[in-house]
């Protein structure tokens, strides 16, 4: 079933950092559910409970605009060429995701920080599936790789890649300070999850 574009707000979890996911709907991103440890670890470095999976939307970052609070973003990193992932430094909520290359337009938001997530359809990709024993896989990648790549090469031919609230338009450096996860915090995380 079509799901008609809607405009959907988000908040962090102690309502610091607000702002809206445009034109909300399958069509312009893909709700997937992740049950990778770097997904896990993140919610736990920010300070959440540790959970078997996150779900995201993801779509490009000029989609998501910030109304308030944008001083408390913060974003880090596991490691000097790994994601970034943003997150509230008043309450510890993830905020999502972006790539560190902002010509490469892809960013995720957490649907937890969503107020509705009616708009963003069922998930329909679902990555990283641990099974005993065996390699983990993944439900859905066809059309999750598709839609980055679609979503991703419009941004860039229409110039909307630059439309961020992550990046400088100058500078295309992040908007905050990237914090590097050292190795030694990225070992004890790994060893709490369960």
């Amino acid at each position: 079933m079509f799901k008609k574009p809607k405009d959907v707000a988000f908040r962090c979890a102690c309502g610091t950092v607000t702002g809206t996911l445009l034109g909300a709907s399958p069509a312009v991103g893909n709700h997937l559910e992740c049950f990778c440890k770097d997904c896990r670890a993140a919610e736990v470095f920010s300070g959440q409970p540790d959970t078997t999976s996150v779900a995201m939307f993801q779509t490009t970052p000029d989609r998501i605009k910030f109304d308030q609070g944008l001083d408390q973003l913060a974003v880090f990193s596991f490691g000097e060429k790994n994601i970034l992932r943003w997150h509230a430094t008043c309450c510890g909520s993830v905020i999502g995701n972006t790539l560190r290359n902002p010509k490469i337009a892809f960013s995720s938001i957490r649907t937890s920080v969503l107020v509705d997530t009616d708009a963003i359809g069922p998930v329909t990709t679902k990555a990283f599936l641990q099974q005993p024993g065996e390699k983990p896989r993944h439900k859905g990648m066809s059309r999750f790789v598709w839609g980055v790549l679609s979503r991703g090469i419009a941004a860039r031919m229409t110039g909307r890649w630059k439309d961020t609230a992550f990046f400088d338009a100058d500078t295309l450096a992040p908007v905050r300070e990237v914090h590097v996860v050292p190795k030694a915090k990225r070992s004890e995380i790994g060893a709490r999850l369960r």
